[in-house]
């Protein structure tokens, strides 16, 4: 299959100099074996995101030359490209995760999760979720959504390892025992970074993944919602990040 790689910014400023480096790297590849390059919009932060933000990311990449072969604008058979427009899609593959024992249903609060947080750093103790909702009964759970009460959806992490070869750094491995049962649909039913890149990524057929080392941590929660799935697992580049003379990251 020839290569299918994606930049996916999100429009809650302009376009950054790490950004079009990571754009134009997808590019590059796309453009050197043939491949498909496609453009997503995740505009998934309503606060932050702005539409004059959009057209200054359509305007700085085409301005730089870098041409996208699918997503807003051109079309493709993967549309559409915004995220804000694939909400039942990420809710729908939540459900599938529901259903197939890879996730459950969390009424905690989120402000009782914050403090006991705080607490325990004020301690200098770790602090992971206890796992606390799924010992709730069936029964209890479909009472508590029949009477409207607002939940997240975490994924159960499995015990063990989780792994990945990375095409710039090698072998990358994770103790699961240090990745927290993660959330994928907040209380306000809008998918988190995780589920929603996920989705997307399968259903756009992506083939590798190239992005900034910022990632690598977010990496090993991705391919174990990939292997949830049942989806394959894209190869992925994580290129090292853009820093000044002060070794500080640059930033928008």
């Amino acid at each position: 299959m020839r290569p299918r790689v994606r930049f996916a910014p999100s429009p809650t400023g302009y376009l950054h100099v790490g950004g079009a480096r990571t754009a134009l790297f997808n590019w590059l590849y796309a453009r050197r074996h043939g491949g498909t390059f496609i453009l997503r919009i995740e505009d998934t932060d309503m606060e932050r995101s702005s539409t004059d933000m959009v057209t200054a990311i359509f305007d700085s990449m085409t301005w730089l030359g870098l041409n996208w072969d699918e997503g807003p604008r051109v079309g493709g058979p993967h549309g559409p490209y915004f995220q804000t427009e694939r909400l039942d899609k990420y809710r729908a593959a939540a459900q599938a995760l529901i259903a197939s024992g890879h996730a459950y249903r969390c009424f905690c609060k989120p402000d009782d999760l914050k403090a006991e947080r705080a607490a325990a750093e004020a301690a200098g103790q770790p602090w992971n979720y206890d796992r606390r909702c799924t010992t709730l009964a069936p029964d209890d759970v479909a009472r508590r959504i029949a009477a409207g009460e607002t939940h997240a959806v975490r994924f159960l992490v499995p015990a063990g390892t989780t792994a990945f070869d990375d095409l710039v750094h090698g072998r990358i491995s994770f103790d699961n025992t240090n990745i927290e049962d993660f959330v994928i649909i907040r209380s306000d039913t809008y998918p988190t970074y995780h589920l929603s890149v996920v989705v997307d990524d399968v259903e756009m057929q992506i083939t590798e993944v190239v992005r900034g080392d910022d990632h690598i941590s977010n990496t090993p929660k991705q391919v174990l919602l990939y292997e949830a799935m049942g989806a394959p697992v894209p190869k992925f580049a994580h290129v090292p990040l853009i820093l000044g003379p002060d070794k500080k990251r640059l930033s928008k």
